[in-house]
C-alpha cells in the first residue's frame, strides 16, 4: 500500500476496500473479498452466500436458490474491481464500467445458502473504453457458472 493507492499490491482486499473500488452497496454488492489479483490480467474474489440474502425470500420459498443473473452480476463486479485495480485513476474524471453484453453464459448447478462462490475473472482485452472478460464462478472447485462479459466505460461528471 502507498499514499496514492490505498490497496495492497496484489494481496487480499476486504469489503471496505472493495466499496472504494465499486459503486455497489448492500444489498447489491456481491463481492465479500478479493483474494488475489494481477493488474490487467486476472482477479479472484469470493462471495459468501448466506440464508440472509434478500433474494432468497422469493427465489424460491422453501427451496432457496441464488438467481443465475446475480451470479453473472458477481462476475461482472469482479471484472469491475479488476479494471479499477489495473488503471491509474484521475479523481477529476471518475469512470464507471457498465455491463453491456453477456455471451456464452452457462450454468452447471444451483448456488444455495452456505455456498462460497469463488469468482475468477480474466481480462481478455481492453479496447477504446471497453473491456472483454471471461469469468467462472465455482463452488467447492466445481464450475457453477461461466460467461464472457463485455463492459463499457462511461465517464461521469
Amino acid at each position: 500500500m502507498n499514499e496514492t493507492n490505498p490497496m495492497p499490491e496484489r494481496g487480499p482486499i476486504d469489503v471496505r476496500q472493495i466499496a472504494q473500488l465499486l459503486p455497489h452497496r448492500y444489498p447489491f454488492l456481491l463481492i465479500d473479498r478479493v483474494v488475489s489479483w494481477d493488474p490487467g490480467k486476472h482477479l479472484v474474489a469470493i462471495k459468501n452466500v448466506t440464508f440472509n440474502e434478500p433474494f432468497f425470500q422469493g427465489h424460491f420459498p422453501g427451496h432457496p436458490v441464488m438467481p443465475g443473473v446475480l451470479v453473472i452480476e458477481a462476475l461482472a463486479q469482479a471484472s469491475g474491481a479488476l479494471v479499477q485495480l489495473s488503471v491509474a485513476k484521475d479523481p477529476n474524471q471518475p469512470a464507471l464500467f457498465y455491463l453491456v453484453k453477456i455471451d456464452k453464459a452457462r450454468f452447471s448447478r444451483t448456488v444455495v445458502p452456505g455456498d462460497q462462490l469463488v469468482l475468477e475473472v480474466e481480462q481478455k482485452r481492453m479496447l477504446r473504453r471497453m473491456g472483454l472478460f471471461w469469468g467462472q464462478a465455482k463452488v467447492d472447485g466445481e464450475i457453477v457458472a461461466e460467461a464472457e462479459l463485455l463492459c463499457a466505460e462511461r465517464r461521469e461528471g
